[in-house]
């Protein structure tokens, strides 16, 4: 009965460690170079930053999202533009390295500045080494500018998220007055397409609503009034017509 009771023990100790072993950490991957919101909070170069600092690589949450907080109120500080954040001096491109702990199969990774679409990177559905690095180009942005880079897996609905501070062009890391939600001047605009449609604008139309993806030409109305979009991007809580010029323009 002993030698019962001693093997059902040990094989219940072995399946708990394989168990506890087996189990992976909270850790995925997040943008180290130039220095991301939450590798400065985990390298102190700023503080206040909540449990963020010990876990940079855990901002994940569902696709398609713009902010820097993947819509986790735990890395809430990483979405505050009012803290210190340091901003790396770059010329009219920058080089942006992940580093992962955890690698999964690719989608895309895709980097924004107020919205737009500047940089898309496939990852062919493959798992990445233990860091990648895209060389962006920045060229039609100059300033003090938030560079939103995210990690689209493959094979789940989520993603990574990691904000950039970036001062293209030189100067110092000085943070802004107020929050760089837009540039201080709009960006060179594309050659195409066109600021006025030649043609009736595209889907999707009606009322303007957060969550969904708007192209150049689309209009919407919002509180009475009617926009048309100037540059493509998926609407957020707080980016509505009226509040932002850079995307919407009145009709």
């Amino acid at each position: 009965m002993r030698k019962t009771l001693t093997f059902v023990s040990t094989a219940s100790l072995a399946i708990g460690a394989g168990v506890f072993f087996a189990s992976p950490a909270s850790a995925h991957g997040y943008v180290s170079s130039p220095m991301s919101r939450q590798a400065q909070c985990a390298q102190g170069v700023v503080s206040g930053c909540g449990n963020i600092q010990y876990e940079p690589q855990s901002v994940e949450g569902p696709k398609g999202q713009l902010n820097c907080t993947a819509g986790d109120s735990r890395w809430a500080p990483l979405g505050d533009d009012s803290k210190g954040w340091r901003a790396t001096s770059v010329g009219s491109s920058a080089s942006f390295t992940w580093t992962f702990t955890a690698r999964h199969a690719t989608s895309t990774w895709d980097y924004y500045i107020a919205g737009r679409k500047i940089a898309s990177f496939s990852g062919g559905g493959k798992q990445p080494g233990a860091t990648v690095t895209h060389n962006v180009n920045l060229s039609g942005y100059s300033g003090r500018q938030k560079v939103i880079a995210v990690w689209n897996v493959a094979d789940t609905p989520n993603a990574f998220y990691s904000c950039v501070d970036v001062q293209i062009g030189g100067g110092g890391g000085t943070p802004p007055t107020q929050p760089p939600t837009e540039p201080s001047t709009p960006p060179t605009q594309p050659s195409q397409p066109p600021t006025q449609p030649s043609q009736p604008p595209s889907q999707p139309g009606g009322t303007w609503k957060a969550g969904t993806s708007y192209k150049a030409g689309d209009q919407v109305t919002y509180g009475g009034a009617t926009y048309r979009c100037v540059q493509a991007h998926t609407a957020l809580t707080g980016w509505e017509p009226s509040n932002v010029p850079a995307l919407w323009q009145r009709v």
